[in-house]
């Protein structure tokens, strides 16, 4: 196996147990919801998980990952809310601002 797809692996791999770490046994919607550093913990990991995924198939293309489209859809919505978000808010700033 290439040492970049390992490496990718092993990313994954530490992302979703520190997701297990950070939700502990407790893992109830509510909880997460309001829990911001959680949520933020959680989310950072999966845009990771997502990216590492799109590595892996753009150097392997038919490496067999088992719901890869929906784990980097999954990191693109993140992303792409994440963006829009940002964007609003640094356009209330700079109205503010005038």
């Amino acid at each position: 196996m290439d040492i970049k797809i390992k490496a990718w692996l092993a990313d994954i791999e530490q992302c979703i147990d520190e997701i297990f770490d950070f939700l502990g046994d407790k893992r109830d919607f509510i909880s997460y919801k309001n829990d911001l550093k959680t949520k933020k913990a959680v989310e950072r990991n999966l845009e990771i998980i997502g990216e590492a995924v799109g590595r892996i198939l753009k150097q392997q293309p038919n490496f067999e990952l088992l719901n890869a489209k929906s784990i980097i859809g999954t990191r693109n919505r993140i992303i792409h809310f994440m963006i829009i978000f940002l964007m609003k808010l640094f356009g209330q700033l700079y109205q503010e601002i005038l």
